[in-house]
């Protein structure tokens, strides 16, 4: 099982793009402008997506990739693309893009019966199958919106860990105490100098993020810091490696891959 990094940045520039991952070649995790990156043909593979919330750094993508893989997959015969996120996400997407005003509802286009998307609840706790020995499951994250974080689980081996945007969350390090991790990917959105405004959109800045890495129990995890803003790489990272972590901890970055089973 492979995980591939098409966009990990907090807000759009050059060379940066918006939350999204690929696993393997069939499903998406959070749809940010990181998917512009997939050929057509890679497009039109994507049979699930993951969303881990509702804000349009994560879910931007998915209104374009249907509008320009529907017509491919219909002609090869392929059903609609999954949708998965809480069904206050799915409200969001239904009202506020998929309305026929922002975006045309392609959860009934380009027909009722055989539409481009289709939409799926989940809740926190879920362990999802996707087939081909691969499961994930939901995990709780706190964010000024109804927010989810997500672990892969290949089947053998150690999870794979994206928290999704969260500021601190009990909750999801008492789930994570019980896992085996390989690779934990945890946001930090803002550097020390903006800590208010971090708590106030419930985001990391260094400071909780250090608080947040001591409750990681499990020794020799991979952490990788996400969802840095264009430009602010450098003095976020300086914050975080003067934590003096316990765990090797490294900036995510555009097309790295991860190795998971």
């Amino acid at each position: 099982m492979k995980i591939r990094v098409l966009g990990c940045a907090g807000a759009m520039a050059a060379g940066h793009k918006t939350t999204s991952f690929l696993l393997d070649d069939d499903v998406l995790i959070d749809a940010g402008s990181g998917v512009g990156e997939l050929s057509l043909e890679a497009m039109a593979r994507i049979d699930h997506i993951f969303v881990s919330h509702s804000h349009l750094d994560h879910v931007l993508s998915i209104g374009l990739l249907a509008d320009t893989v529907q017509r491919r997959r219909a002609q090869e015969g392929r059903p609609a693309v999954q949708v998965h996120a809480l069904p206050q996400t799915l409200k969001a997407l239904k009202d506020h893009i998929f309305n026929g005003v922002i975006w045309p509802d392609f959860t009934r286009l380009p027909t009722i019966e055989k539409p481009a998307l289709t939409f799926h609840e989940f809740a926190i706790g879920d362990r999802l199958d996707i087939g081909r020995g691969r499961e994930i499951e939901v995990l709780s994250a706190a964010h000024t919106v109804p927010a989810v974080g997500f672990a892969v689980n290949p089947g053998s081996g150690a999870h794979w860990v994206f928290t999704g945007d969260t500021g601190p969350n009990p909750a999801l390090w008492k789930r994570l105490g019980e896992l085996k991790l390989s690779d934990l990917v945890i946001e930090c959105a803002f550097g020390n100098d903006e800590c208010e405004l971090a708590g106030i959109s419930q985001h990391h800045c260094p400071i909780t993020l250090g608080e947040e890495l001591t409750k990681l129990k499990t020794p020799s995890v991979r952490v990788h810091i996400t969802h840095i803003k264009p430009g602010e790489r450098a003095a976020v990272m300086a914050a975080v490696e003067a934590l003096k972590s316990a765990h090797r901890v490294t900036a995510l970055e555009h097309f790295q891959e991860f190795e998971l089973g």
